[in-house]
């Protein structure tokens, strides 16, 4: 059945359609602001899978380059694996979804959100968010609340609702929240620097804008929505849990307050975990009863917090791992930059291009090139695993993309540092919050490769603890068992002046106001004391760039000029480059940007191009090679591509002698209405004043064109023809014959 709800959001209309698209999906609506249009869809799976013990749900999201008008550029010409833009949107809409899902649903879930339309003024993404939400509330899957999403946006001290591409770009915030009429479900943002203040009011902001989309949602399942399914009680768990913690008697709560290393500590559950499992196997299953042994460690590692605020590795509930920063540690990298906290470690490494090295982006953004990337990789051994390893998975994708966002406020313009900048970061162990140590280990690489960056850059995660009586504990630095069995992961990236990106998992039904604060007062404290420690190796960038980094030089040329540098296909563009081994681009407003390796290939590139557009002037000393000898004079190569004609009677003493590929040095003595150029040997040695010369001849107005004149003078090679063999009738001495080939421009010889 059709139906459809739209509201007046922040200022912008807001559709929800359903009942006309893909009927066989268990609920299906469109959602559209502007000309955006996503379509979301919902299926479940009838039965359930066996052994599993974890929600199987898989939230995919499909761009279509159709959605603006465009052909993928791949050589098959369509849409191939998921954009780096689409696995995040897919991640952005699955997390706050996730938690409120039912415990113990092992039925296969899978929703889809497809790009159908985009306009150049309204993001997709938080319309999938909405139409996730919308479908699991029409679905019959059991979904307590329905969820709202807009992007915060803050200007000038404003705060903008669902703002436009261009309203972000010029703002100092873009926060994505996502939230139930009671609690936060998910924050995501992307800043400048901005106050723990700021933050909190744009949550509150989206808080509000997210109940009519929470009143559009209800409207659309109590009118078309389906019976929910019951979902049985396990009662069977509860008799595990009593079974395994019978058998283990104590024995967990000692390896727990040991206040063991992470490595120590996995060996001795582990070891505990296979007694109860060999004990046990006559009465449960070893799946049931590894579920029930991670049951009790969570529970006993959380009642440690809560009630004496003592955390598995000993410390306290705001205490931060031993740091230790190192830079320079690979010889021959651009730079390098070395972060430990306590068992996490990550090696950071920078590598500066050039400009032709950025990133061309074929997604469905707002940008189609990026000069500034940051690469996550994670590694098996960094956890002591063995694994597959191939291409980046979706949360390596993730991480690297919080962590750019993180420095990317702190990155120079390429206007002021035109270097392109990719940055890889290697975790190389494990032990929690590796994405913000990698921004960390970035800043460090970034000041020594001599990158000019704003301010240093650190993140923190933070965590949460919630008891069942109302009890809740904030952590600050969380590692791995505290981020697995805890129920937030509150990642916070940025300066010592502000705020750069927030990331916000949870695992429960929603926070509120009152512990967001605490968390971000906790964890600018935890910023400040990491800068202090990352300061201590390296406090600013460095002055020189490392030797093996490429040498970059940005030249201005006239738009007039482009096309003589770039040639005819390219071609001359290619040849500089041969030529000289440096690398050039040129862009639309006449900016030339030359890399090499070495200032001798830079020095001698800049000159090939400042030879190319350089405009020849009366008076102006040459000394090029003779291109061609003819009867009435030589050919000389002033610049590339463009010759003068040095008559036989301006060559002096060598008129006879006069090679191809001799070198001499000449005068310009005249240009003529079509631009061609007459220079002199002769006027040097006798020591005429070019200036004068010049004044007398060249300054004063070109001749009117007279069809019968002798030679013309030097130009463009090959313009010139010889005495008598100037047109139609040979046996007349002029060269600008009624025969004569017109001029065509320079020649590409």
């Amino acid at each position: 059945m059709y139906h459809s709800v739209e509201r007046n959001v922040g200022g912008k209309q807001i559709l929800i359609e359903t009942g006309k698209y893909a009927g066989q999906a268990d609920a299906s609506v469109t959602v559209r602001s502007g000309d955006t249009i996503v379509l979301a869809t919902i299926c479940v799976a009838p039965k359930a899978r066996p052994d599993i013990d974890f929600l199987p749900l898989t939230v995919d999201y499909e761009e279509r380059l159709y959605a603006a008008g465009r052909i993928p550029g791949s050589f098959f010409r369509r849409e191939g694996r998921p954009t780096q833009q689409a696995i995040l949107f897919g991640r952005l809409i699955d997390r706050p979804v996730r938690p409120l899902l039912p415990k113990g649903f092992y039925n296969d879930i899978q929703i889809i959100i497809t790009v159908m339309s985009v306009d150049k003024e309204n993001p997709p993404e938080t319309l999938g968010i909405v139409g996730a939400s919308a479908c699991l509330a029409m679905s019959h899957l059991p979904f307590p609340t329905p969820i709202g999403a807009c992007r915060v946006g803050y200007s000038n001290g404003s705060y903008i609702i669902n703002p436009t591409y261009s309203q972000i770009d010029e703002g100092s915030m873009a926060m994505v929240i996502a939230s139930t009429k009671d609690a936060v479900m998910m924050v995501e943002s992307e800043s400048d620097e901005v106050s723990e203040e700021t933050v909190l009011e744009g949550i509150r902001q989206g808080q509000a804008a997210n109940l009519q989309i929470i009143e559009m949602v209800e409207e659309m399942a109590a009118t078309v929505g389906r019976e929910k399914m019951v979902i049985e009680t396990d009662n069977h768990k509860q008799e595990v849990e009593n079974s395994v913690q019978g058998f283990l008697n104590g024995r967990m709560t000692s390896v727990v307050e040991a206040g063991l290393s992470k490595v120590e500590r996995e060996e001795s559950l582990d070891a505990l975990e296979a007694e109860a499992r060999e004990a046990l196997a006559d009465e449960h299953p070893a799946g049931e009863v590894a579920s029930a042994f991670e049951s009790i460690l969570k529970e006993q590692m959380r009642q440690r917090i809560l009630n004496q605020g003592i955390r598995a590795d000993g410390r306290g509930t705001t205490e931060i791992r031993p740091i230790s920063c190192e830079v320079g540690v690979l010889p021959r990298t651009h730079g390098t930059g070395l972060f430990t906290r306590g068992q996490t470690q990550v090696m950071s490494i920078v590598t500066l291009g050039s400009t032709l090295m950025k990133q061309t982006l074929d997604d469905l953004g707002p940008e189609d090139t990026k000069h500034f990337m940051h690469h996550y990789n994670f590694t098996p051994y960094s956890t002591g695993e063995v694994k597959r390893v191939g291409s980046p998975g979706r949360r390596e994708v993730g991480h690297g993309a919080l962590a750019e966002r993180s420095i990317l406020p702190s990155i120079p313009d390429d206007t002021e540092f035109p270097y392109t900048i990719r940055i890889v970061s290697e975790v190389l162990s494990s032990n929690g919050s590796t994405s913000m140590a990698s921004v960390c280990g970035s800043t460090l690489a970034l000041m020594d490769a001599g990158v000019p960056i704003k301010r240093p850059v650190a993140g923190v995660a933070m965590g949460l603890i919630m008891g069942s009586d109302g009890r809740n504990t904030i952590l600050t630095d969380i590692e791995g068992l505290e981020d697995h069995l805890g129920d937030m992961d509150f990642k916070v990236a940025g300066t010592s002046q502000g705020i750069n990106a927030l990331q916000m998992d949870i695992k429960v039904k929603g926070i509120n106001n009152e512990i967001l604060e605490r968390a971000l007062a906790q964890a600018k404290d935890g910023r400040m004391f990491i800068l202090s420690k990352m300061e201590a190796a390296i406090d600013q960038p460095r002055t020189n760039l490392s030797p093996y980094a490429p040498k970059m030089l940005r030249i201005s040329i006239p738009v007039s000029k482009i096309g003589i540098i770039i040639g005819p296909g390219g071609r001359m563009i290619r040849s500089i480059q041969e030529d000289t081994g440096a690398t050039i681009d040129v862009q639309d407003d006449g900016t030339v940007t030359i890399s090499a390796s070495d200032d001798n290939m830079m020095a001698s590139a800049r000159s090939k191009i400042e030879g190319l557009t350089r405009e020849v002037m009366i008076g102006d000393i040459f000394t090029g090679k003779v291109t061609r000898v003819t009867n009435f004079g030589a050919f000389v190569e002033l610049l590339p591509g463009k010759d003068g004609l040095a008559r036989s009677e301006d060559l002096g003493d060598i008129a006879a002698n006069v090679e191809v590929g001799q070198e001499i040095t000449v005068i310009v003595q005249e240009i003529d209405h079509m631009g061609r150029v007459n220079v002199s040997r002769q006027a040097l040695l006798s020591g005429e004043d070019a200036a004068k010369e010049g004044a007398a001849q060249g300054n004063r107005p070109p001749a009117p064109f007279n069809r019968n004149s002798g030679p013309g003078g030097g130009g463009f090679r090959n313009d010139r023809r010889p005495p008598g063999q100037g047109g139609s009738n040979p046996g007349r001495g002029g060269g600008q014959s009624a025969g004569r080939r017109p001029y065509r421009g320079p020649s590409n010889r």
